[in-house]
């Protein structure tokens, strides 16, 4: 179904507003994959927070100029979906993930930080933590480091008892 110029307009408009709050944007060609699969990558999308969306490639280069993700226009060729966050690994993660199993999704480039991203570095950015995994970790040794504390307090305690009685 083709576009009028009013809905390219709100096209461009809704994914300029998601881009100017991203951190990442991953792109992977999706040529012959099945709608259910691509049902199955947008659910997973959703759950991760990552903004996932099949565009016409002149329509995302509309939405990409004068961002810091303008050097990822040379990229968009062929039959393209994107995945933007606002977390710096979520997008890379959930479209790496899906394509070691589907064959047919394939990662093309990505950018963070302003930084064109090739396919290996975006292999590597989606090995990363993301900032949720990195925060859970981190409460859990400081949790760790708290209840050790509290059982090295509560057996000199029953020492220093013993040693009264």
């Amino acid at each position: 179904m083709a576009l009028n110029l009013e809905d390219k307009k709100a096209v461009v408009a809704e994914v300029s507003a998601k881009i100017s709050a991203a951190q990442t944007i991953v792109l992977a060609e999706y040529r012959g994959i099945t709608v259910g699969d691509l049902t199955k990558l947008r659910a997973s999308a959703c759950q991760q927070g990552v903004y996932l969306r099949v565009l016409k490639n002149t329509l995302a280069r509309r939405a990409i100029e004068n961002t810091q993700f303008a050097d990822l226009a040379d990229q968009m060729t062929g039959p393209l979906i994107y995945g933007i966050s606002n977390d710096p690994v979520a997008a890379a993660k959930v479209l790496n993930d899906f394509s070691k199993g589907n064959d047919k999704l394939i990662l093309k480039a990505g950018s963070y930080d302003g930084k064109t991203m090739d396919k290996a570095s975006v292999q590597a950015l989606a090995t990363i933590p993301s900032r949720d995994e990195l925060l859970a970790k981190l409460l859990g040794v400081m949790q760790s480091s708290v209840s050790g504390f509290a059982r090295a307090i509560a057996a000199l305690a029953e020492k220093k008892q013993a040693e009264v009685a």
